[in-house]
């Protein structure tokens, strides 16, 4: 997997990977992440891709983010209990 460009955010670390014909988008938040998966020959340029990293999608992935540590810590005391 090659790190194609990371993108500068406040909170996020936000990667851009190239693997397999497929660019993936990593985007990070302590220790959770989501990626997302794109084959190259739908991406003529990345900018194009780049720019749909906009704060309408970026809040959206602090909502899911939010699901993901409801449903681990949820887990976590199902463990302990």
């Amino acid at each position: 997997m090659r790190l194609v460009q990371q993108i500068p955010h406040p909170h996020y670390l936000i990667q851009l990977h190239q693997y397999n014909n497929k660019y993936i988008l990593s985007i990070s938040l302590d220790e959770y992440e989501q990626s997302y998966k794109v084959p190259t020959e739908l991406i003529a340029d990345l900018q194009q891709l780049t720019q749909l990293i906009d704060e309408k999608f970026l809040t959206e992935c602090l909502h899911q983010f939010m699901g993901m540590r409801t449903r681990w810590t949820h887990l976590l005391n199902t463990l302990q209990s």
